[in-house]
């Protein structure tokens, strides 16, 4: 989390100091996440071994297999929204419509289960209707005071555009700016109300310490890529054994018509004596296979979501589905609660820009 004294002054050299940390975040830690959950895992990039071995790169991919299971789960049924008062509920359809907010939650609920955080911002278009999109902790971040309220202070938004230059923009709770770096930074404009009740953004966490769902079993999902890879490492081993001959000499054709034809045929008074038989290394495929059902049993209790793939798991008692729907229904209401609270937000920014269509107070 990102923290200023209440009352410092936003310069150039300060935002540019949180622009470093959160580039650093980005390189040290959500790129990795992005890339786990888009098939780019450290196998690979392994050393490549010799041209003599097997060397096969296999991926199995668990973060989006657990990422998906749980938002279908969270979200699979959309977003429904009550309100008393009629006209209240009909300008809150008219926002989700307009926005495709369905669409919108199912994807902000996404990237708070890859990264543990996700950011949504609200902004006026040329018709003056309300917008809402979705942004990832790449792209944004957000500044709260240093209370134990934990206010939002600042919203950033950076990209670079098709010239290679980075830009972005700086909300606070009354007004917005946007700067750009060319060597150095530099505002582009000065600050304009953006006429929302408070910074034009909010964040929303999978969870209090912003962990992303499937970042406690990195370090298994890495070791069953590198296990099962190996194991298909032995099978070609196997497939393209040596062919061991003792007592009696192979000419070069006869290799050759061995090879193409696999057949070895070997005659004589002391054909008895002669030994034709593969090369075999010891076979560790018992060991490799207890490993591999122990990471994977281990990856789905540990992030906490049901393996619905399993061959047992329509199989068993209503009870039985209960209790390993459990852990998976503990975590999806932590969720609901922080997605609730996201939500509250929302509903309170919207209704106090001066476009709404109902009264400020109606969150």
């Amino acid at each position: 989390m990102y923290r200023l004294p209440k009352n410092k002054e936003m310069t150039l050299d300060l935002l540019n100091e949180f622009l470093v940390k959160h580039s650093q975040d980005v390189a040290r830690r959500y790129k990795k996440l992005y890339k786990a959950y888009t098939s780019d895992h450290d196998i690979l990039h392994e050393p490549k071994k010799p041209a003599y071995k097997p060397d096969n790169r296999i991926v199995i991919n668990f973060p989006k297999y657990i990422v998906d299971t749980m938002n279908g789960y969270f979200l699979g049924n959309p977003v429904k929204i009550i309100a008393d008062d009629e006209a209240v509920m009909d300008y809150v359809e008219y926002i989700d419509q307009y926005n495709n907010q369905d669409n919108n939650n199912a994807e902000l609920a996404k990237i708070c289960s890859i990264y543990g955080k996700g950011y949504e911002m609200y902004f006026a278009d040329e018709d003056a209707e309300p917008c809402i999109t979705y942004l990832d902790p790449i792209e944004s971040f957000m500044i709260f005071d240093e209370s134990i309220l934990e206010r939002p202070l600042y919203f950033i938004r950076r990209y670079t555009d098709r010239d290679g230059v980075e830009r972005g923009s700086i909300s606070n709770a009354t007004h917005v700016r946007n700067f750009k770096v060319t060597g150095e930074m530099e505002w582009v404009d000065d600050w304009e109300p953006h006429y929302f009740p408070g910074v034009p953004a909010t964040e929303y966490v999978e969870n209090a310490e912003r962990q992303g769902l499937f970042e406690p079993v990195m370090t298994a999902v890495n070791a069953y890529n590198k296990a099962i890879s190996e194991k298909a490492n032995d099978v070609d081993y196997f497939a393209d054994a040596y062919l061991k001959v003792l007592g009696t000499k192979i000419g070069t054709d006869d290799v050759a018509f061995i090879r193409d034809n696999r057949i070895a045929n070997f005659y004589g008074e002391d054909a008895e004596k002669i030994v034709a038989e593969f090369m075999e290394k010891p076979n560790s495929d018992t060991t490799q296979e207890n490993l591999l059902e122990r990471l994977e049993r281990l990856i789905f209790q540990i992030s906490m979501v049901a393996n619905i793939s399993d061959e047992n798991f329509g199989t068993d008692s209503g009870i039985a589905m209960k209790y390993k729907l459990q852990a998976m229904s503990n975590l999806e209401k932590t969720k609901e609660r922080k997605f609730t609270a996201g939500m509250t937000r929302r509903y309170k920014l919207l209704f106090g820009h001066p476009s709404s269509k109902v009264p400020a107070d109606a969150w």
